[in-house]
């Protein structure tokens, strides 16, 4: 009998957090602080607009960079990576250029000056013994959220 007694008494506990938290839920669900459905939605869209705006600039930068050096973009692809905690999103690129040897040394040289800051992780060039050299790039550049 003590034991239904203290198996009785812990689900009553039990039962009581489940209670407390429900109500905790109910309260941030609901606080004006949280704010509306309608609300979130709009900030929603704003913060995807400017996600948006802000990946167009990136690869207009890549654009710039690789028309000042003489560069041909074949194909570039763009993969916006978890945020972290700090706010900066990673975008993977990974791109195919053409140009001769020098134009792509220029080319790389210049995208690690960038004011958008580059970070490139792997390279690799093939080509014909004569006509353009083609160059494949995987690199990533970092996006600030919210400013």
């Amino acid at each position: 009998m003590p034991e239904l007694q203290d198996s009785r008494r812990k689900l009553k506990i039990a039962i009581a957090v489940m209670v407390a938290a429900d109500v905790v839920a109910a309260v941030v669900l609901f606080s004006p602080l949280v704010g509306s459905a309608a609300s979130r939605r709009i900030e929603m869209s704003r913060l995807s607009a400017e996600l948006q705006k802000k990946t167009r600039d990136l690869a207009a930068e890549l654009g710039k960079v690789a028309s000042e050096s003489g560069v041909r973009i074949l194909q570039a692809k763009y993969e916006l990576e978890e945020p972290t905690p700090a706010g900066i999103i990673p975008v993977a690129i990974e791109g195919n250029f053409s140009g001769d040897y020098l134009q792509l040394v220029r080319f790389i040289n210049a995208l690690e000056r960038s004011k958008q800051f580059f970070t490139v992780d792997s390279i690799n060039l093939a080509g014909e013994s004569s006509g353009p050299v083609k160059l494949e790039i995987k690199a990533h550049s970092y996006l600030r959220s919210g400013v």
